[in-house]
């Protein structure tokens, strides 16, 4: 299990759009993914899920990945969160 510490790079935050390339991106992989921010624990590959999460620019969370591509996961993720997005 890796714990990856990340800060939102999205200028207005992830709503829509960003959240179903997020979905798709976690999806490549075979391991678990799961963004716990505020107390929550939502599974990576949810749409609704993440949706639920209305994330914004600024925003810590950490990012969990457990399986056998779990580094490759975490660290796909951690980019998508990190590129800075108008």
């Amino acid at each position: 299990m890796i714990k990856t510490p990340v800060v939102v790079r999205h200028n207005k935050g992830l709503d829509g759009r960003p959240i179903a390339l997020l979905v798709q991106e976690a999806s490549q992989y075979a391991s678990q993914i799961h963004i716990m921010v505020n107390g929550k624990k939502i599974n990576a590959k949810s749409i609704m899920g993440m949706m639920s999460l209305s994330l914004a620019e600024g925003e810590e969370l950490t990012v969990v990945t457990e399986g056998d591509d779990e580094k490759k996961a975490a660290e796909g993720i951690k980019t998508f969160f990190t590129k800075v997005k108008e």
